[in-house]
């Protein structure tokens, strides 16, 4: 499946932005939320073709939303990338275990995760 559309959640509008520009610079299409609730509704209407999601926001943080989204019927199948701040292996083991595909610590390596969308399209 090619990936086309990403769904950004972040709380942080300086990390969307960041991200944003550099998903469309790549070509992608990208749907933004704000908050892990809001991330999990926009899965759901917006059927997009990876979520990217941050971990540390107020609410429901990302390992909740990405667990969430794992187990919902209509979202089961939608990779996660988690990108977070947390850089601990510990963070990175949870992480997985919630069902997110793969992990990337903040501050992004561009190039880095441009081959990790690549190689989950």
């Amino acid at each position: 499946m090619a990936i086309n559309k990403i769904l950004v959640v972040d709380d942080s509008p300086t990390e969307r932005h960041v991200m944003q520009q550099f998903l469309v610079k790549n070509g992608f299409q990208v749907v933004m939320a704000e908050t892990g609730e809001e991330g999990m509704e926009k899965a759901k209407l917006e059927k997009p073709d990876l979520i990217i999601m941050d971990v540390v926001m107020p609410g429901l943080n990302g390992f909740q939303a990405t667990r969430a989204i794992s187990k919902e019927e209509s979202t089961k199948d939608i990779p996660v990338i988690l990108c977070t701040t947390k850089n601990q292996e510990t963070d990175k083991v949870w992480g997985m275990r919630q069902g997110a595909r793969d992990y990337v610590v903040k501050p992004v390596d561009q190039e880095a995760l441009l081959q990790k969308i690549r190689s989950l399209g």
